[in-house]
């Protein structure tokens, strides 16, 4: 019974497991934790424009509060196929002043890039 049991249980686990390919649902282009809403920052979901043979993601950082806000933020960028493109971008420092708002950017020379991701957190 308990060898049963346990069969159950393993099964989905390992079918999960055993898929080598990796999901992500690049239809969510911002990723905001609830830390930065709290902080007062909102955003717009980052647009694609092509800037000089290169493609660029732009979003606006808005501060609704009597103080600066320094956060951190990171774009990751992928192909039509979901993949995540190369080379990394490393996640970047910003301050938005009390009451502003900054623009910040993202460019990829790699032309297949289609889709982007902004990832914002404290």
């Amino acid at each position: 019974m308990r060898l049963i049991l346990f069969t159950l249980v393993m099964l989905p686990l390992l079918t999960a497991c055993s898929s080598d390919r990796t999901m992500i649902n690049t239809s969510q282009s911002l990723v905001m934790e609830s830390d930065v809403l709290s902080a007062g920052i909102t955003t717009n979901q980052p647009a694609i424009s092509v800037n000089n043979g290169q493609q660029q993601a732009t979003s606006v950082l808005y501060n609704e509060q009597d103080h600066p806000v320094r956060l951190n933020y990171r774009f990751y960028w992928y192909n039509d196929k979901g993949l995540q493109i190369l080379p990394f971008e490393k996640p970047r420092e910003i301050t938005v002043p009390a009451h502003s708002k900054v623009d910040i950017t993202s460019l990829t020379g790699n032309l297949t890039a289609s889709k982007v991701r902004l990832y914002l957190y404290l």
